[in-house]
């Protein structure tokens, strides 16, 4: 199976995404599922991991109602507010839905750096740990001290890094990031997706602007612990489906690298998904 390991839909109308604002003119619409259907028709793409984009439970029950109805939705990465004291309830209510295989907070829209070294954090991934759910760190540059921290002391938690966490690609600022992702190289239950990485690049982006982050990820993380995802419809800001797509696909044939695992493979594992 061909896995896409990370894309969003939302409904404008539903009123909980902060972020999305009419200035993101390609983004501010409806994204639903039979908007996505044909692109993973034409690129015979399997199934999806779709990803909470509203730090709301209301978009996650939403997310699961979709996985519901659309055998292309695999698994779901949902939202829980981990300072609450009864996280772990709700964690164990979600944990229920046969399609819930993470969760993911928006880290990287919370001001205090350290958040996620918080007790209130360390009960709610220890819940996540116990259901042998995935904690999805959206996080930047920054964060990557502190969740080396953090998987020291959760041994136990499988952690997927998205977008490579977000390394500041525009300015070419690679040796700071490089050293810091580089403490993950021996640490295994720590992947990292391949998607959003062209969003943080200029405008007119080529491939070989982005091969120096490449090259890092797969040097930290080698073929077994790396996922291809599309960000999608986020990646319309910078790419079609198919240019994202194509790009690795030709990085991966070039440098001989695992084209079932970073597909497919990686993420059926990880997530523990059901073929």
């Amino acid at each position: 199976m061909r896995i896409d390991s990370h894309q969003h839909f939302w409904r404008l109308q539903r009123n909980d995404y902060g972020w999305l604002t009419p200035e993101l003119t390609a983004l501010y619409k409806d994204f639903e599922p039979d908007d996505l259907a044909p692109l993973l028709h034409a690129h015979h793409i399997d199934g999806t991991i779709l990803v909470q984009a509203a730090p709301t439970d209301a978009e996650t029950d939403f997310l699961l109602q979709l996985s519901d109805q659309h055998e292309s939705i695999k698994g779901v990465i949902g939202w829980v507010d981990f300072d609450r004291e009864d996280a772990s309830s709700r964690i164990t209510e979600l944990a229920k839905h046969p399609k819930l295989v993470g969760l993911r907070p928006m880290i990287q829209d919370i001001d205090d750096v350290n958040w996620m070294l918080s007790p209130s954090v360390a009960t709610a991934l220890t819940s996540l740990s116990q259901h042998q759910l995935v904690f999805d760190a959206l996080i930047k540059p920054q964060h990557l001290n502190n969740l080396k921290a953090l998987v020291d002391r959760h041994p136990d938690l499988k952690i997927v890094i998205n977008h490579g966490a977000k390394p500041n690609i525009k300015n070419d600022e690679l040796s700071q990031w490089r050293t810091d992702i580089n403490a993950f190289r021996n640490t295994h239950n720590i992947s990292c997706k391949l998607s959003g990485l062209m969003t943080e690049a200029k405008d007119n982006w080529q491939p070989e602007d982005l091969s120096p982050y490449l090259d890092t990820l797969f040097d930290v993380f080698g073929d077994n612990r790396i996922l291809w995802g599309s960000d999608w419809p986020v990646c319309l800001l910078a790419s079609s489906y198919g240019k994202w797509l194509d790009t690795i696909d030709l990085y991966l044939s070039q440098s001989h690298r695992s084209k079932e695992k970073v597909f497919g493979a990686n993420a059926i594992r990880v997530y523990n998904l059901s073929q």
